[in-house]
């Protein structure tokens, strides 16, 4: 059963108001606890109820964390005004930041042709602008990658020749060589343009010869 989002107000009827303020009392009393001796820190909690009565929790002595804490305060007036101005600081730079959020998803929705009820003329024609540039741009980036590819695959196929060569030096005295030679030379006149021919040359020396 999920239970319901608790309403922040005063609670009415005074039996609950009890029941609820001796849970919660408890619940920060344990938790304050926790945090003392996980964190390993100084933590001091003062509670007095409705009739005035005082419930306390201190990690160590409740005078010297108090002591500690009237120090302290009185050091913030001299830091306040600067702690002020760096905080407001940084609310106007966390409002600019959603702005900028808020304006990049509008943006991108509309790149993918969403919410475009909206958008004036002179937006679509941004937008399609956007578009075609974003396209040349995967257009020209896929090219290269397919010329580096074809580049990695001729530099295999030379590496390949280059072992036939040798296989067919240590075989045959050089008859084979000769032979491979003159295929080379017609494969390169015949198929200059298309990288299978060379494959199949490649595919054809590859194994040893025979012995007789």
């Amino acid at each position: 059963m999920v239970r319901g989002k608790v309403v922040m107000k005063r609670i009415e009827n005074a039996a609950n108001r009890l029941v609820t303020f001796t849970k919660r009392r408890n619940g920060l009393l344990k938790k304050a606890f926790e945090l003392s001796v996980l964190c390993d820190v100084d933590v001091a909690v003062i509670i007095f109820s409705q009739k005035g009565r005082l419930y306390e929790f201190s990690s160590s002595d409740m005078q010297k964390t108090i002591e500690r804490y009237y120090m302290y305060s009185k050091e913030i007036p001299t830091l306040k005004p600067e702690m002020e101005q760096h905080m407001q600081h940084l609310r106007i730079e966390t409002a600019n930041m959603f702005k900028k959020i808020e304006f990049l998803e509008v943006s991108k929705r509309k790149l993918l042709g969403q919410d475009l009820g909206s958008c004036s003329v002179k937006e679509l024609q941004e937008i399609g602008s956007q578009l075609e540039q974003s396209l040349k741009s995967i257009t020209a980036r896929k090219a290269q990658l397919y010329k580096e590819q074809i580049q990695r695959l001729k530099a295999k196929e030379r590496m390949l020749l280059e072992e036939n060569v040798k296989l067919c030096e240590k075989c045959d005295g050089g008859k084979l060589w000769q032979q491979l030679q003159t295929q080379q030379r017609k494969v390169g006149n015949d198929c200059t343009q298309n990288s299978q021919c060379s494959k199949v040359v490649t595919e054809l020396f590859i194994k040893l010869p025979q012995s007789h």
